[in-house]
């Protein structure tokens, strides 16, 4: 299992306590970023339709849904890239400057 925040090795067993935390960054382990169900996609991240909405999903909740996920951790996109885009993305629509004639 890997932190997925900053993918260190875990090393707490299941059911994962809901104070635990990585002992590489120190994040909150037992929260929806780290669970099985997150996938921010869905409507409110989470794809278990029953479990209560919850408002922060890097911290630590009380979700009765929660399982630690298997999936390989993923480093979140660069968010150089992301504004570059806007960017590229805003000059395509951008109006030209009105001529001062």
């Amino acid at each position: 299992m890997q932190c997925h925040f900053c993918g260190a090795t875990v090393t707490v067993n299941e059911p994962v306590p809901r104070e635990g935390e990585c002992e590489h960054c120190r994040r909150d382990l037992h929260s929806c970023r780290n669970c099985r169900h997150f996938d921010p996609r869905y409507a409110r991240s989470c794809r278990e339709p029953m479990a209560d909405p919850v408002e922060d999903v890097d911290r630590r909740n009380f979700c009765e849904y929660f399982s630690f996920s298997r999936e390989p951790f993923a480093a979140a996109a660069d968010p150089r890239r992301q504004d570059q885009a806007r960017a590229r993305l805003e000059a395509l629509f951008k109006k030209p400057p009105a001529d001062a004639s």
